[in-house]
């Protein structure tokens, strides 16, 4: 079974409209809601793999009981979610029709106390043995404290977990120093951990850091792994234009299962990269177009690179 940890959930909303004007009324053509959050994300994609997953986090109020009864009917999915009294937040996205971008609006989360996140961190405890890898995915919640994921990180490596950590910002400069097996930064992130724009520079940082390997996400450029057992890059065949919320989970969904089915790393990134394409091609944030998916597979370039001189 494979766990992924969302400590920050979130109600995905997307709104299609024609054009979106700043300063101006819209008329909306679809709404399609959803469970959200990174971690829940990786969950569906993961699921619609083959994989059995169970989904933890924290939920509340009214929209985290609609999220619940969302997840119910999402097949080898299993609901470990933790209850706190503060209300699970929405994110808006508002999908431009002329243009194909995406404008999202992420709400901060609930509050959490230090009670509910010590019940909770023993409550993730107590998942960790049936596990054969755990992801840790996305932003905290108000209340949570900053060096969390290094708590979640050091525990899972005690209990022999291998563990996938995909965060940002001085929640994963804290964690990274508690050495994950694997994360999954984009360029952007890289370069705030780091303080280099020079993505191979950034990388070999951030593994000095503590990270056993570092799969960078380059956007339309594909993925560059740095691991213990090589350098490799894969990249989509061509750029896509679509929504790219929740491309990032899908590529997190790729490398996970091509780790707890022992592909090898050119086989993992194929996977990450065709997954994360095939999600921006999707109508719907968060879910990918399977028949876009096993095209890119067979056209993704994946092999190995020179390391870069230190």
């Amino acid at each position: 079974m494979i766990l992924t940890v969302t400590p920050n959930t979130a109600l995905d909303i997307t709104y299609h409209v024609p054009s979106l004007r700043p300063h101006a009324s819209h008329r909306v053509r679809e709404v399609v809601e959803r469970p959200g959050g990174k971690g829940l994300n990786v969950a569906r994609v993961l699921a619609a793999l083959g994989h059995r997953v169970t989904v933890t986090g924290l939920v509340g109020g009214s929209t985290g009981r609609s999220l619940r009864e969302q997840l119910a009917g999402t097949e080898g999915l299993t609901d470990a979610l933790f209850p706190v009294s503060g209300a699970t937040r929405r994110t808006i996205a508002v999908v431009d029709a002329a243009t194909g971008d995406t404008t999202q609006l992420n709400e901060p989360g609930p509050l959490v106390t230090p009670a509910e996140w010590s019940d909770f961190v023993a409550s993730y405890e107590r998942l960790l043995p049936s596990c054969s890898a755990v992801a840790l995915c996305g932003s905290l919640p108000p209340g949570v404290p900053v060096g969390a994921y290094a708590h979640l990180v050091r525990a899972a490596r005690g209990a022999g977990v291998p563990v996938l950590l995909d965060t940002s910002g001085e929640p994963l400069r804290r964690a990274i120093a508690a050495r994950p097996d694997l994360i999954k930064p984009n360029a952007e992130e890289l370069a705030e951990l780091t303080g280099s724009h020079e993505p191979a520079e950034a990388i070999r940082d951030a593994r000095r850091r503590g990270a056993h390997a570092v799969i960078a996400s380059l956007g339309g450029d594909g993925m560059h792994a740095v691991t213990p057992e090589g350098h490799w890059r894969a990249a989509p065949p061509e750029r896509v234009k679509g929504n790219p919320t929740g491309a990032g989970d899908s590529a997190v969904a790729g490398l996970l299962s091509g780790l707890v089915e022992g592909l090898d790393w050119p086989e993992r990134l194929v996977r990450a990269v065709a997954l994360s394409a095939a999600t921006v091609l999707a109508p719907v944030a968060g879910e990918f177009d399977r028949e876009a998916y096993e095209e890119l597979r067979a056209k993704v370039v994946a092999g190995p690179v020179a390391p870069d001189p230190e």
